[in-house]
């Protein structure tokens, strides 16, 4: 089944990260994108663009844009891992392997139902 692994950063992680974790950050990822790529479990994943991104809502008064990825929220999509896994406790086991589950959500969803 495939899931949907979204990893939201804060501006605490960020910082934090560029301080003192990236030699971590990056080990976690290289480690796990080996591991699922050996597996045949990765199916994509990209880190998300914070610089060429809006936010785009309608209402009445027409289409409002601003500058992304932020809302009214304290976290933003930092990046996603696209999996296909054997079941749920798999896609929560690889999410909380992230660096950035200390500071901020790793939402799994399933794809499809």
């Amino acid at each position: 089944m495939k899931y949907l692994l979204t990893i939201y950063n804060t501006d605490e992680f960020v910082t934090r990260m560029e301080a003192d974790l990236k030699d971590e950050f990056e080990r976690a990822h290289q480690e796990l994108q080996r591991e699922l790529t050996a597996s045949g479990e990765l199916v994509d994943t990209q880190e998300l663009s914070v610089t060429d991104a809006r936010v785009v809502r309608t209402d009445a008064h027409g289409v409002h844009v601003t500058d992304g990825p932020f809302t009214e929220s304290k976290e933003f999509v930092g990046g996603y891992y696209l999996v296909d896994v054997y079941g749920i406790d798999r896609a929560v086991e690889l999410a909380a392997r992230f660096v950035e589950a200390r500071f901020a959500p790793v939402e799994v969803r399933a794809l499809g139902a």
